[in-house]
């Protein structure tokens, strides 16, 4: 049945049932068993059907219609749709196209209004552009025509809820037992650290993994555009998030308001998720004013280019002298460490780097772990 066909009984199912809407879902699957098996009367559909067919309607009403089916699969990480008749995803580490198919771009368009609509987030021709989090903690972001001249599109980042620990990241060679062994200790010694990469390189995970080592007595505060890490065993944790604008343009709150808030509520370091913008430069003042041992992640190609990346955003976000932003950065910084995914999906380690200093060109790096190619992360220097 397509996507038209299940709107008009959906359109039936909630006139019959006012409020039927706002119903949980183990108030809506009986209500929907049995208006199927009503439905089914002069069908004859077998049971197997009939199971499949509720499913149908329930995923359009309350999930991602023909998306749902990937987005309950915990194999798979990400959901890229670049229009109607273009669904990729990617599942242990690969891309891969699937058979899914929506009707025509109107049916896409009123499966991510309907979506965002739930979340009380507005995406229109007027406001192209929007992104959400889902209650699992997956990330959304869509593009509407005109933005997407080529239809509709769409991007799941799915939040699979694995908390790996360093051990593990050990265990599937993104990291070496000395390298593992190294991180411990600066964590424990509070040292500042960022970590680089690209998209889908593993920043928040490794961010996670890190994250793991710090003493339970500390007080953390985490920030975050929309909520991904997942850090335990830390009993005396605040978690913050930004806020997009409602429908009516007011009630934002952003990145850049919860790192100056958080520097009010007593902590003892403070984990953003990752910097973009204005934010930058509150991170590194928080990391420079009495908040030693803080975490955060940007992108970025290698460990130097990350660190010019942060100098320019906070010069496009501060009074600050080019020069006096790079020495802020280098007596600030005092780890960077930098992921990359390789083109068999795995996500692995690139580089570990001391920051040592500013000598009023580049920034000065010292190499402690790097991986040459395919090979293994190698230690360069103990000194």
């Amino acid at each position: 049945m397509n996507y038209q066909a299940r709107q008009k009984l959906i359109a039936e199912l909630l006139r019959e049932n006012p409020g039927l809407e706002k119903a949980s879902a183990t108030e809506l699957l009986p209500v929907l068993s049995r208006y199927v098996s009503r439905y089914n009367r002069q069908r004859q559909l077998s049971l197997q059907a009939q199971k499949r067919f509720v499913r149908e309607i329930y995923n359009t009403m309350r999930g991602f219609d023909i998306l749902q089916a990937y987005i309950d699969d915990p194999e798979v990480t990400e959901i890229m749709v670049n229009g109607p008749k273009s669904v990729f995803i990617e599942k242990a580490g690969k891309i891969r196209p699937t058979a899914a198919v929506f009707d025509d771009r109107e049916h896409l368009t009123q499966v991510i209004t309907r979506s965002f609509g739930r979340a009380n987030r507005l995406i229109n021709e007027q406001k192209p552009l929007a992104g959400m989090r889902l209650s699992d903690g997956s990330r959304v972001h869509a593009v509407l025509p005109p933005a997407a001249p080529s239809g509709p599109c769409l991007a799941i980042r799915r939040f699979t809820g694995i908390r790996p620990s360093l051990s593990e990241l050990v265990r599937r060679k993104s990291l070496s037992p000395e390298a593992a062994k190294y991180l411990e200790a600066e964590v424990l010694n509070k040292a500042n650290i960022f970590i680089s990469g690209g998209t889908g390189s593993g920043k928040t995970t490794f961010l996670n993994a890190l994250s793991g080592l710090i003493p339970p007595h500390e007080r953390i505060i985490t920030i975050e555009d929309a909520a991904e890490l997942d850090l335990q065993g830390l009993p005396n944790l605040l978690r913050l998030e930004a806020r997009q604008a409602g429908p009516d343009g007011q009630g934002a709150v952003s990145l850049e308001d919860l790192i100056k808030s958080s520097l009010r509520l007593r902590p003892d370091r403070i984990i953003v998720g990752e910097v973009r913008g204005a934010e930058s430069f509150e991170m590194i003042q928080a990391m420079s004013t009495g908040h030693p041992g803080s975490m955060s992640t940007g992108h970025g190609n290698n460990c130097l280019e990350m660190l010019d990346r942060l100098a320019l955003m906070i010069l496009m976000n501060s009074s600050l002298p080019w020069e006096a932003i790079r020495r802020l950065l280098a007596s600030t910084l005092d780890l960077i460490i930098h992921l990359e995914r390789l083109s068999s999906g795995r996500r692995v380690v690139r580089e570990i780097a001391q920051i040592k200093g500013f000598d009023g060109q580049q920034f000065e790096l010292k190499k402690v772990f790097y991986r040459q190619a395919d090979g293994d992360l190698e230690l360069i220097d103990e000194n």
